[in-house]
């Protein structure tokens, strides 16, 4: 049995898990779009798991904020894009979401 859902269920889910403050709104967008993204390459539909995409992402304000975590080799977004995911790609979103490495 498969449920298709949508940015608003997504964002829901969220809030329903308890999870609201994880992401800001931005973020669980660009989350959500990545993750569309992936399942239409995929064959098999995707399991919304609120609790794994806490434990898979990570949002950072600022290039200074993830250097704090992961040192300060990344000076860039492309730097950080060498090693993982970077999302940004949601309007007027200044921070970026990273899939954890």
């Amino acid at each position: 049995m498969v449920i298709t859902i949508n940015e608003h269920d997504f964002i829901q889910a969220f809030k329903d898990a308890g999870r609201q403050d994880q992401f800001s709104l931005d973020a669980l967008r660009v989350i959500f779009n990545y993750e569309e993204e992936r399942e239409s390459q995929m064959t098999e539909p995707t399991v919304l798991d609120v609790i794994a995409l806490c434990c898979d992402f990570a949002e950072y304000d600022s290039i200074e904020d993830f250097q704090e975590e992961y040192g300060e080799q990344y000076v860039s977004l492309e730097d950080i894009e060498e090693q993982t995911v970077v999302l940004t790609d949601a309007p007027d979103y200044s921070g970026f979401v990273i899939e954890k490495f």
